[in-house]
């Protein structure tokens, strides 16, 4: 019997060949994984499953003879259980048709398995979200500095513009004081101009009159 004859055997009690071949495929895929994490899968009245180490050995080619060295590895081991072993034997009659030839778990046996199920699975859920927890907080602190950072940057920037801003200021009130006191100079320049003009120009008939006395002094000396 392969997969696919197996399917089509549980099909009418499953409820269809759809639901038997994803319940095959589930029971299967559970026994495996379980199995390769190191676990013991025991189903009572038809065996376990488990992952068993086989230590470095040295064997023999069966073609030539040569010995050869295996490495070490693990294999997986079904071991069937009492009453499966009983039915093949032929020590128990195998039950008709519609009963169940495996022994139904005692009362109480599957709630502890579940149970046990339950918690590795909230344990797997747990680990991945205190991870991304913990992300999160670093996530956060390194905003947090960040925008400290920003904070800081903008006051140092704030600073730097009101520092030219009150150098400008001072330029430009620097610049209004040196145009008015050279405008001032150019005015005292302008009034002192227009006075020595007028001194020269009085200081002129000076020499008049005493080119006049000179002339009068001379015409009374021929007259003499």
């Amino acid at each position: 019997m392969n997969k696919a004859q197996l399917v089509e055997a549980i099909a009418d009690k499953v409820g269809g060949r759809q639901q038997a071949a994803e319940a095959v495929d589930a029971v299967l895929d559970a026994i495996v994984r379980a199995t390769v994490a190191g676990d013991r899968v025991s189903v009572t009245g038809f065996g376990s499953f488990e992952k068993v180490d086989r230590p470095a050995r040295y064997a023999r080619n069966p073609q030539t003879g040569e010995r050869v060295r295996v490495k070490k590895t693990s294999v997986p081991r079904f071991r069937a259980g009492q009453g499966f072993k009983d039915l093949v034997s032929g020590s128990k009659k195998l039950p008709r048709g519609g009963e169940v030839a495996v022994k139904k778990a005692p009362k109480g046996s599957l709630t502890g398995g579940a149970s046990a199920t339950v918690k590795k699975a909230a344990a797997k859920k747990a680990a991945p979200a205190k991870r991304a927890s913990a992300a999160a907080k670093k996530t956060t602190a390194a905003a947090k500095k960040t925008t400290a950072a920003a904070k800081k940057t903008t006051a140092t920037a704030k600073k730097t513009t009101a520092k030219k801003a009150t150098t400008k200021k001072t330029t430009a009130a620097a610049k209004k004081t040196t145009t008015a006191k050279s405008a001032t100079a150019k005015k005292t320049t302008a009034k002192k101009a227009p006075a020595a003009k007028k001194a020269t120009a009085t200081k002129a008939p000076a020499k008049k009159s005493t080119a006049r006395k000179t002339t009068a002094k001379k015409t009374t000396a021929r007259k003499a």
